[in-house]
């Protein structure tokens, strides 16, 4: 079932500048969908449309058939979004913003504790939940934007470049929660690029460059046997020669 559909879209900036030109990309339900392209690519400029972040009027993009541009708070209700760089209300305590989070959705007393001691557990920051966000680390900040996250049991996960600033455990622990949503039926779908955690962590990938999808499928079907890093490459340089011949 597809849980998200981009179809068509496309971005423009200043001078007609296509930060995303004419992307499609469909994830399904526990589907690990890997995003991936240089920096500025036009990765977040997609990822913050799919999120109701930024708005557009090219082409249409649907969560679990819902509309992000007329149904959005249907959208919301059923994804999480996790930026590269999180914003959160520094003047709150840990605990204090997620239990926010958990008001925002009306997730329920029993629910939201045993989430949150689950998730603060296993990121080693239970302790910490009571000290104000302003105190924390890029890493800490990174970890309750995860936590918060999953509070509501999202059917669409989306993240952007999700494991800067993590340390490797908590790399790890992120890519076994992953693992986890995927197997109840989760889709997630995420920016990165770092191209081995890609290979070993999504089923599925579509690769961008200079705002154009150059290659998606199932990572079997784009690397045939070769590695990702070495796909990509070959990919991104035949495209690059194929417009050097048509400027000729």
């Amino acid at each position: 079932m597809s849980m998200l559909e981009i179809k068509n879209y496309s971005k423009s900036y200043g001078e007609g500048k296509k930060a995303a030109d004419n992307v499609s990309i469909t994830v399904e339900s526990g589907d690990i969908y890997g995003f991936i392209g240089h920096n500025g690519a036009g990765k977040s400029t997609t990822i913050r449309a799919v999120v109701g972040v930024l708005d557009f009027t090219e082409g249409e993009i649907y969560i679990d058939g819902h509309s992000v541009k007329t149904e959005s708070m249907e959208c919301k209700k059923i994804t999480a979004y996790i930026p590269d760089n999180p914003d959160l209300y520094e003047n709150l305590t840990g605990i204090q913003y997620l239990n926010f989070v958990a008001d925002v959705f009306d997730i329920g007393a029993a629910e939201r504790e045993e989430k949150i001691k689950k998730y603060a557990d296993k990121f080693e920051i239970t302790n910490s939940l009571g000290d104000l966000i302003s105190s924390y680390s890029h890493g800490m900040k990174q970890k309750v934007a995860i936590i918060s996250a999953l509070i509501h049991d999202p059917k669409l996960l989306v993240l952007d470049e999700p494991f800067v600033g993590l340390d490797p455990k908590a790399t790890f622990i992120l890519k076994e929660i992953m693992h986890e949503m995927c197997d109840k039926g989760t889709a997630i779908f995420f920016s990165t690029h770092v191209l081995d955690v890609a290979e070993k962590l999504c089923n599925k990938v579509a690769i961008i460059k200079q705002g154009k999808i150059i290659a998606s499928g199932t990572m079997e079907e784009l690397t045939e046997g070769h590695s990702l890093e070495e796909t990509f490459l070959e990919t991104a340089e035949n495209i690059q020669a194929s417009k050097e011949d048509d400027n000729e």
